[in-house]
């Protein structure tokens, strides 16, 4: 299974959240630290918003936060709500599947049944635990870390 650029960008950007929760964050500072498009970050901001988990603030004092505590954040929630239903082989997928071991094959069941063991696991991981005690994360999630690294190296 291979993890989108929306899922890593919502990670990366709930993480730094996470670890800047007392006051509004900024796309242009989340994109300059971690490495991110801010127009890719514009809209994992607005499906993280649809979804609950960010709380967003328009205007010039405006910005981002955790809508609910990181202890609340499951990332096998994110995990679920950005990846959707990932079609792993053809049988998957509701169109252009042309399969004929499509209604006896095993595999399939054993790629659907390690496909949600995936996502369980992700489920018993908060966001809180990616990033409580972890502080090498933490420093470099720190907008003083972030101030010194180059727009240059953000892609567009």
């Amino acid at each position: 299974m291979r993890v989108t650029k929306r899922t890593n960008i919502a990670i990366r950007l709930l993480m730094y959240c996470a670890a800047n929760p007392d006051r509004l964050t900024t796309k242009s500072e989340i994109a300059a630290c971690c490495h991110i498009s801010e127009n890719h970050l514009a809209q994992v901001v607005n499906r993280l918003g649809r979804l609950g988990v960010l709380q967003t603030q328009r205007g010039r004092r405006g910005g981002m936060r955790l809508a609910r505590p990181a202890t609340d954040i499951r990332v096998g929630e994110i995990f679920r709500a950005l990846e959707g239903p990932v079609p792993l082989a053809e049988c998957f997928a509701d169109a252009d599947n042309s399969c004929p071991l499509r209604a006896d094959c095993r595999l399939r069941l054993a790629l659907r049944d390690a496909a949600e063991a995936f996502f369980a696991h992700l489920d018993d991981i908060t966001l809180d635990a990616l990033v409580c005690g972890n502080d090498g994360l933490l420093k470099i999630l720190t907008p003083d870390a972030c101030a010194g690294r180059s727009r240059a190296a953000v892609p567009a």
